[in-house]
C-alpha cells in the first residue's frame, strides 16, 4: 500500500515533494519581524485557507452523503488521525453531543497513541500502519460505519493503515488531506491544498485550520441532513448545563413568539426538549402526541410542523 502512494522509497524525497513541507517565500523574514508583523504575516496566510477549502466542496459534499448514509443506517462517523490531525478529529467528535444532542458513540475519534496523545504529543507513533489497523479493529468499525482518515501530508502510515483496514471491513472511507498526489483506495478523497506554511512544515497552522474547517463542514452538514437543525437553530441540543438550558428556552421563545416565562413553562412541560416544546406550542398538542408527531417526521421539526 505504501509504495502505491509515494513517488519514491526515500522518505526525505517524499517530504520534499509535499507543499506543506515547502518554504514559503512570503514569510522568510518572519524571524526578524515585530510581533505585529508576525501576526500580519500569519493572518495573510490564513486568509487563503477558506478559498482552498471552497474548492473542495464537491468532494466534501460526497463525504457528507457517505456519512449521512452511515448514520441513518445506525452506523457511526469515525475519525482517524495522528498528531494535530488526530486531535482535530477527537475535538470534532467531542463537540457533537452538546451541539446536536447525539449519543457520544455516534461520532468518535481515533488518534495514534490513544488518549494520552490528545494532551501530550508523542513523536514516531504515526509511523505504524499496523497500529492504525489495530485501533480500527478495537473500535469495532464495521460495514455500517464511515471512517474519515485525516492526514495533512497524505502519507501518514497510521492513517493509511486505518483506512485500509476499515475498507476491508466494509466501512465507508473518506480521506482528508492537504497535499495532492497519489491516493489510497477509498470512497472519497477530499484534497485541500492551503500551500506552504508560515513556519515551514508546521502543519498545525494552515493545514490544521483547513482540516478543522473540513471536519466542521462534514459533521455539521451531516447533522443538518439528519434533522438536528431547524432554520439555523440547534434544536436537538441537550440541556446538560445552565447555559444550554437557557439557550433551549431562548430558542422556544424565538420560534413560538413567547415571553421568557411562557417559553420556560412549555420547555419544562416538554421534558426540556426544544423540538417537542415547539410542536406542543405551535400545534396545540400535549407532550406525548407532540413526541409522536416528531417520530412520524423522522425528527425533522419542519416536517412535524407541516412546513414541508
Amino acid at each position: 500500500m505504501e509504495s502505491a502512494l509515494t513517488d519514491s522509497d526515500n522518505l526525505f524525497e517524499q517530504l520534499q515533494g509535499l507543499t506543506t513541507e515547502a518554504r514559503n517565500p512570503r514569510t522568510q523574514g518572519i524571524d526578524l519581524a515585530s510581533a505585529a508583523q508576525i501576526l500580519e504575516l500569519m493572518n495573510a496566510e490564513d486568509r487563503t485557507v477558506a478559498e482552498a477549502v471552497g474548492g473542495a466542496i464537491p468532494d466534501i459534499a460526497r463525504a457528507v452523503e457517505r456519512v449521512v448514509s452511515s448514520l441513518k443506517a445506525g452506523g457511526r462517523l469515525v475519525y482517524a488521525g495522528a498528531g494535530t490531525s488526530g486531535r482535530l478529529g477527537v475535538i470534532d467528535a467531542a463537540e457533537c453531543p452538546p451541539t446536536f444532542g447525539t449519543d457520544p458513540a455516534m461520532v468518535v475519534g481515533l488518534i495514534a497513541g490513544g488518549r494520552e496523545t490528545v494532551f501530550l504529543s508523542k513523536e514516531g507513533i504515526e509511523d505504524h500502519a499496523d497500529w492504525g489497523e489495530r485501533d480500527v479493529e478495537e473500535a469495532g468499525v464495521g460495514a455500517k460505519d464511515t471512517l474519515v482518515g485525516i492526514a495533512a501530508s497524505r502519507r501518514t502510515p497510521y492513517v493509511l493503515g486505518a483506512l485500509a483496514r476499515a475498507r476491508s471491513l466494509g466501512a465507508g472511507t473518506v480521506f482528508v488531506r492537504c497535499n495532492d498526489g497519489p491516493a489510497p483506495e477509498v470512497d472519497v478523497v477530499v484534497t485541500v491544498v492551503p500551500g506552504p506554511e508560515a513556519i515551514t512544515g508546521s502543519t498545525r497552522l494552515k493545514a490544521g485550520t483547513a482540516q478543522k474547517m473540513v471536519l466542521n463542514m462534514i459533521s455539521t452538514a451531516s447533522m443538518v441532513k439528519l434533522g438536528k437543525v431547524y432554520e439555523n437553530l440547534m434544536v436537538d441540543l441537550r440541556p446538560n448545563s445552565n447555559k444550554l438550558i437557557e439557550r433551549g428556552r431562548g430558542i422556544v421563545m424565538s420560534l413560538c413568539g413567547l415571553d421568557y416565562d411562557a417559553a420556560a413553562a412549555v420547555y419544562e412541560a416538554s421534558g426540556r426538549n426544544v423540538k417537542t416544546a415547539v410542536v406542543m406550542q405551535r400545534l396545540g398538542l400535549e407532550r406525548a402526541p407532540a413526541e409522536e408527531k416528531l417520530v412520524q417526521a423522522e425528527g425533522f421539526l419542519a416536517r412535524a410542523l407541516g412546513e414541508r
